[in-house]
C-alpha cells in the first residue's frame, strides 16, 4: 500500500494490524482518483471512515487544502497519524477519533468539496453514513462523494448517482448534490463528462 501520486509519491503507508480493515487496493485507487482528478486541487476533503487514512493522504498528497480523518477504532487512528506523518501531509490534516455520525452531525454545513466513503462492506453504515451527510448538509454546492461498496451492496441516498465504475467485487459511486450548485471554482467542470 503506497501513495500513488504528488508530492508523497511511493511513500509506503502502514496497514492496520488484523483483519477488520479492508484497504482499498492501489489499482482501484489509482482509477478513482484520476477519474476525479480536476476535484482534488484546493479541495476540503473528508475520509469519514479513513482506517488507514490511505484515501485522505492521497488526496492530500494531489494537491487537496485540507483533510479531515474520521477513526473510531484507537487502533486505525494512530496508524492515520502515522501514515499523515510518513506522507508529510500531516500540516493540512485533522485527525478525529469518534463515530462517523457523531462527527457529520457537528461538522460545518457545506464544509467539504470531496467526500470520501469506505466502511465495512454490507449491512447500513454506508446508506446510514449518506443520510446523515445530506441531513446534515455538509457537502459544498459542486462537492461529489466517492462511495467504495461490495458489488452486491445497495443503498439509497438523495444524491445524483454520477458514475458507476465496477472493479472484481468492489463497486465505486460516484455522486453529487442533486440540486446542482453555482459554486465558482468548479462552475466550467462537466462531471458527466469526467467521469
Amino acid at each position: 500500500m503506497r501513495v500513488v501520486s504528488g508530492t508523497a509519491r511511493g511513500c509506503k503507508l502502514q496497514p492496520v494490524p488484523g483483519m477488520n480493515t479492508r484497504p482499498t487496493t492501489d489499482r482501484v485507487k489509482e482509477n478513482v482518483f484520476n477519474l476525479i482528478q480536476e476535484h482534488i486541487r484546493g479541495a476540503r476533503v473528508l475520509d469519514l471512515f479513513a482506517g488507514t487514512g490511505q484515501l485522505g493522504i492521497e488526496a492530500l498528497s494531489r494537491g487537496a487544502q485540507h483533510c479531515d480523518f474520521v477513526e473510531h477504532n484507537k487502533t486505525a487512528y494512530n496508524i492515520v497519524y502515522k501514515n499523515a506523518q510518513a506522507a508529510r501531509v500531516a500540516d493540512r490534516a485533522a485527525l478525529h477519533r469518534a463515530e462517523a455520525e457523531q462527527f457529520v452531525s457537528r461538522a460545518a454545513k457545506q464544509g467539504y468539496d470531496l467526500i470520501f466513503l469506505d466502511p465495512p462492506y454490507g449491512g447500513k453504515i454506508l446508506e446510514n453514513a449518506l443520510l446523515q451527510i445530506e441531513r446534515f448538509d455538509i457537502l459544498s454546492a459542486n462537492g461529489i462523494i466517492i462511495c467504495e461498496s461490495a458489488v452486491g451492496d445497495r443503498f439509497a441516498h438523495g444524491f445524483e448517482v454520477v458514475r458507476e465504475r465496477r472493479y472484481g467485487a468492489t463497486m465505486i459511486t460516484v455522486l453529487r448534490r442533486q440540486d446542482g450548485g453555482t459554486d465558482e471554482r468548479h462552475e466550467n467542470c462537466d462531471l458527466s463528462g469526467q467521469l
